[in-house]
C-alpha cells in the first residue's frame, strides 16, 4: 500500500471522475452511429489487457488473481458491470448524457435499501428514509405525470441497479479476495462476455469512428489508473463523496458541447437524489461498512 496522503487521493479521484465523463461523451458519440455491443466489446479488449498487466505486476502475478474464494460471485460481478455499462451507453444515445446520470446517481440509495436483504446488513430509519427522499428526486427527476415517462427513462434506473448489485457484490468478496483480484475478474469475465454478445451483433464501425474508438479505450485506462491510485493513496470513505463532481462535469460536457437541455426538473431532482446518496455513504462510514465502488467507470 502506497502512504496515505488523502489530499493526493482526493486530487486522483476528482481526475477519474474527468476522465470518466470525457469517456462517457465518446461512448454516446460512438453509440449514435455503431451498435453499442461493438462499442464496448473493443473497449473491453483493451479494459481486460490493462487489468492483466496490472495482474501480472502484483506480487504473485497471474497465479494469485486466478484463484478467488468467490469465482462464481467473481464472474457474476463482471456480468453485471459491462451489462451496466451497454445500458448507460444505449441510454445516452436516447436520453443525453445529463439526464442519464442524474438519474444514475441514484445507484447509493439501491445499494443501501438491498443492502438488507443481499448481505443482511441492518439498514436503520436513517437510511430508509434517504431512500424514501432520493425516490422523490428521481420522480421529481422523470416527471412521471407530465406525460414525458418513456422506456428510455427506465434506462439509467436499470443501469443503477445492475451497478448496485455489482457494488455489494464487491463489498461481500473484499475481505477474502481483495481489490486486485475483484478488479481482475471484473475486466476479464466482463470482457468475455461482452464479446459473446459483440461478436453476435459484429458490423464494422463507421467511418471516422476507430479514432474516436481509440480514444474511448485510451481515456478508460486513464482513468481507471487514476482511480487506482486514488484507492492507494486515500481511504475510500474520504474520497467516495468526491466521485459525485462525475455530474458536475457530465452537466458542463452536455450543456456547453452537447447541446442537451438542463430542465429545473433535472437539476432539482438531482440535488434532491445526490444529497440523499451522500448521506447514504456518510452513514455507511459511520456505521464501519465496507465500502462500494466509488464511480462508475
Amino acid at each position: 500500500m502506497t502512504e496515505q496522503n488523502t489530499r493526493l487521493g482526493i486530487l486522483f479521484m476528482v481526475a477519474s471522475t474527468v476522465v470518466f465523463s470525457l469517456q462517457d461523451a465518446v461512448s454516446r458519440h460512438l453509440g449514435e452511429a455503431n451498435n453499442v455491443f461493438v462499442v464496448v466489446m473493443i473497449r473491453y479488449w483493451f479494459f481486460a489487457l490493462f487489468v492483466i498487466a496490472l495482474a501480472l505486476r502484483q506480487p504473485g502475478g497471474l497465479r494469485r488473481v486466478l484463484r478467488p474464494r468467490y469465482p462464481l460471485i467473481q464472474i457474476a460481478r463482471g456480468i453485471l458491470l459491462v451489462l451496466e455499462i451497454c445500458v448507460m451507453v444505449v441510454a445516452f444515445v436516447k436520453l443525453g448524457l445529463v439526464a442519464t446520470h442524474a438519474a444514475f446517481a441514484c445507484f447509493p440509495l439501491m445499494v443501501a435499501a438491498l443492502s438488507g436483504p443481499i448481505l443482511g446488513e441492518n439498514v436503520g430509519w436513517r437510511r430508509w428514509t434517504a431512500v424514501g427522499v432520493g425516490l422523490v428526486g428521481v420522480m421529481v427527476l422523470l416527471q412521471p405525470g407530465a406525460g414525458v415517462l418513456s422506456f428510455w427513462s427506465v434506462l439509467p434506473l436499470l443501469a443503477a441497479f445492475l451497478f448496485a448489485m455489482y457494488g455489494l457484490l464487491t463489498r461481500y468478496v473484499a475481505a477474502e479476495d481483495g481489490a486486485s483480484v475483484s478488479f481482475f475478474w471484473a475486466g476479464v469475465s466482463g470482457a468475455v462476455t461482452v464479446t459473446i454478445l459483440g461478436t453476435w451483433f459484429w458490423e464494422p464501425l463507421a467511418e471516422g469512428s476507430w479514432p474516436w474508438m481509440l480514444t474511448l479505450c485510451v481515456s478508460g485506462i486513464l482513468g481507471h489508473w487514476c482511480m487506482t491510485k486514488a484507492y492507494d493513496h486515500a481511504e475510500a470513505s474520504a474520497i467516495q463523496p468526491f466521485s459525485f463532481l462525475q455530474l458536475v462535469w457530465i452537466a458542463i460536457i452536455g450543456v456547453v458541447f452537447l447541446g442537451e437541455p438542463l430542465g429545473t426538473n433535472i437539476v432539482v431532482g438531482a440535488i434532491i437524489v445526490v444529497s440523499a446518496g451522500l448521506f447514504t455513504l456518510w452513514r455507511a462510514n459511520v456505521r464501519g461498512e465496507k465500502p462500494i465502488p466509488a464511480a462508475r467507470p
